[in-house]
C-alpha cells in the first residue's frame, strides 16, 4: 500500500471505531488504569471483523501501531505479516507496550506464529517487566498447546522463572505464569511430573 493509501485507510478506521464505539468499556479500562491517548472501547471480535476485510501489510501494520489508539495497535497485530514481522521490530512494540490487553494481544495474534517466538519468550519471562513477563509466558503457553517442547535448558529455566512469577504481586503475571506451566504439563507425563515438583517444592498445587 502506498502512504496515501495508507492515511486513507486509517482515517477510514477511526471513522468507524466512532461508529461501533463502548463508552462504557472504555470507562471500565480507564478505571482499571488502562491508558490510551485514545479508547473507544470498541470489542475485540468486532476488530477482528474489521481485520478480516483488510490486507496483511507489512506498512499499514506499522503506521496502525504508531497511533496511539487502543484500536490502532490491536489491528496492528492483527494485520502484521508473521514473516515480515522483523525481531528488532518486535522488540521496538514491545518496549512500547504499556497494558496488558495489548502485551496478551501481541502474544496471541502475532508472536506466537513468528519464528523466533521461543528467543521473544525466554528472553522476556528473564525481565524485571511483568508486561513483558505477561507476553512471555502467553507466548510459551501458545507454544507449549501446539506441541512445541522445550530443550532440557529451556526447561530449567521456564520451570524456575514461571515458579517466581507466581509469587509476584501482579495477577496477570500469576495467571499467565500458571496457564502456561498448565499447558507445560500438557506436553505429556514427564513434564506434568517436572512441573508438579516444581510446584509442590513452592507450597503450590498445578490447576
Amino acid at each position: 500500500m502506498t502512504k496515501d493509501e495508507i492515511d486513507s485507510k486509517i482515517k477510514e478506521l477511526k471513522r468507524g471505531f466512532r461508529l461501533v464505539m463502548n463508552g462504557m468499556a472504555s470507562q471500565s479500562m480507564h478505571e482499571k488504569g488502562v491508558e490510551y491517548r485514545l479508547n473507544w472501547g470498541v470489542p475485540f471480535i468486532q476488530l477482528k471483523q474489521m481485520a478480516a476485510d483488510l490486507p496483511h501489510d507489512y506498512d499499514l501494520a506499522i503506521a496502525l501501531w504508531k497511533e496511539d489508539i487502543r484500536e490502532c495497535k490491536i489491528l496492528a497485530t492483527l494485520l502484521m505479516p508473521h514473516d515480515k514481522m522483523p525481531e528488532e521490530v518486535a522488540e521496538i512494540w514491545m518496549e512500547q507496550t504499556r497494558s496488558q490487553e495489548i502485551a496478551e494481544m501481541q502474544a496471541f495474534n502475532l508472536y506466537q506464529y513468528v519464528s523466533y517466538a521461543p528467543r521473544l519468550a525466554y528472553r522476556w519471562m528473564a525481565l524485571d517487566n511483568t508486561i513483558m513477563e505477561i507476553c512471555a509466558y502467553d507466548i510459551l503457553g501458545r507454544l507449549f498447546m501446539k506441541g512445541q517442547e522445550p530443550n532440557e535448558r529451556g526447561i530449567n529455566e521456564f520451570i524456575d522463572q514461571a515458579v517466581t512469577a507466581l509469587k509476584s504481586p501482579s495477577a496477570g503475571l500469576r495467571h499467565a505464569a500458571m496457564n502456561a506451566l498448565t499447558r507445560f504439563a500438557d506436553l505429556g507425563l514427564v513434564y506434568e511430573r517436572l512441573a508438579k515438583a516444581a510446584l509442590k517444592r513452592e507450597g503450590f498445587d498445578l490447576l
